[in-house]
C-alpha cells in the first residue's frame, strides 16, 4: 500500500511517499481505507527524532495518529461497526497511509455533513483541548486565555471553551488571525513582549483559567494574569510547567470523548477551519507547514 513513511529521523525531507507492507485486521480490531489524516505537531516531533516508549524505532516508519476513512474489513469479535461504515478517529501511528488497522474503541461513525478533511483533523487536536479545558476546569462564566488560539488546538479550544459555557475568552495570535479569532467568538491579544500588560487590560481582574500551545513565554505571561496558578496547563511546554508548579494536561483520548465533540460539531458548537490538505505526496511540505507556527487552523493530508 502507499504510505507517507520515514526511513530515518531528520528534516521534512525525510518524509516521503512510498509503498509499504499491507496491514490487517486483528481481533477486535478495524481496518480502514484512508481518505484523509490530520497533522499533529507530535508527529513532526517523532519525525526529528523523538521517540516517545511506546513507539518503536523501527523503519519504515509511517507517521498519523488522527484519521478519517472507510471500514473496508472487520477482525474477529468487533460489533456496532460493518464494512462500508465511515468513520474518524485516533491512534499512535499509522494514519499517512492507504490502510490503518486500529482497535474498534478508537473511532467513532463521522456525522454524513461532515467533510473528510474536517473529520480527519478532528480528533488530535479536539481531544487535547477537551482534556486541557478539563484539566484547568472551565466552568461557566469564566474569563478562559487560550494561547496560540488560531492554531489547530487553539481554535478547538476556543470554541469549546464557549460551548463549556466560558464568559470571555481572550485568544493570543498575530494580528492577521485577529478577524479569525473575532469570529470563533474569542476576544484577540497580539501575543509577544508584553502580553501579560495587554491581558490585564482586557481582565484586569486576572483570567480563571488559561491553557497554552504557544510555549515558554506566552506559559509565564498566562501565570501573571491568572487567579490561580494550578488552573494553567501547556500542551508543549513541559519543562516550564514544572518549574512552576502546573499540572499537567490528564486524561486519555477515547471514543467517549471524541463522540461528545462530534455531537457538539452537529450542534453547530465547533468546527474546524482547512488552512491547507496536502496530497499524500506532498507530506514533507505538511510537516514544513506545520513547523511554521504561524499558520491558521488545520493542515491534512488526503489519500486518494
Amino acid at each position: 500500500m502507499r504510505a507517507a513513511a520515514l526511513t530515518e529521523f531528520g528534516a521534512p525531507e525525510v518524509l516521503r511517499e512510498t509503498t509499504v507492507k499491507d496491514v490487517e485486521a486483528g481481533p477486535g480490531e478495524v481496518r480502514v481505507r484512508v481518505r484523509a489524516a490530520g497533522v499533529l505537531p507530535f508527529d513532526v516531533r517523532v519525525r526529528g527524532g523523538w521517540t516517545p516508549p511506546f513507539i518503536k524505532r523501527e523503519f519504515p516508519l509511517v507517521l498519523g495518529n488522527e484519521f478519517a476513512g472507510t471500514i473496508d474489513r472487520t477482525g474477529e469479535g468487533v460489533s456496532g461497526f460493518e464494512v462500508g461504515d465511515e468513520v474518524l478517529g485516533y491512534g499512535v501511528l499509522g494514519g499517512y497511509a492507504e490502510y490503518l488497522v486500529v482497535p474498534a474503541d478508537q473511532i467513532v461513525r463521522k456525522p454524513a455533513g461532515m467533510p473528510w478533511e474536517v473529520a480527519a483533523g478532528f480528533s488530535g487536536n479536539g481531544q487535547g483541548a477537551h482534556m486541557a479545558l478539563s484539566t484547568v476546569g472551565v466552568q461557566p462564566g469564566d474569563t478562559v486565555l487560550v494561547n496560540a488560539a488560531a492554531g489547530g488546538f487553539g481554535t478547538f479550544a476556543v470554541q469549546l471553551a464557549l460551548a463549556w459555557g466560558a464568559g470571555r475568552v481572550i485568544g493570543t495570535a498575530s494580528e492577521r488571525n485577529h478577524d479569525h479569532l473575532r469570529a470563533l467568538g474569542a476576544i484577540p491579544v497580539t501575543y509577544g513582549e508584553g502580553l501579560a500588560e495587554r491581558v490585564r487590560a482586557i481582565a484586569p481582574e486576572g483570567v480563571d483559567a488559561a491553557v497554552d500551545a504557544a510555549g515558554p513565554e506566552a506559559l509565564r505571561a498566562s501565570v501573571e494574569v491568572a487567579k490561580d496558578r494550578s488552573r494553567v496547563t501547556t500542551m508543549i511546554a513541559d519543562e516550564v510547567a514544572q518549574e512552576l508548579g502546573l499540572p499537567p494536561v490528564a486524561g486519555a483520548r477515547s471514543a467517549e470523548r471524541l463522540a461528545e465533540l462530534v455531537e457538539l460539531y452537529v450542534r453547530g458548537k465547533v468546527n474546524i477551519h482547512i488552512r491547507e490538505a496536502y496530497p499524500l505526496a506532498r507530506a514533507a511540505d505538511a510537516h514544513r507547514d506545520v513547523e511554521s507556527g504561524h499558520g491558521r487552523g488545520k493542515v491534512v493530508l488526503t489519500v486518494d
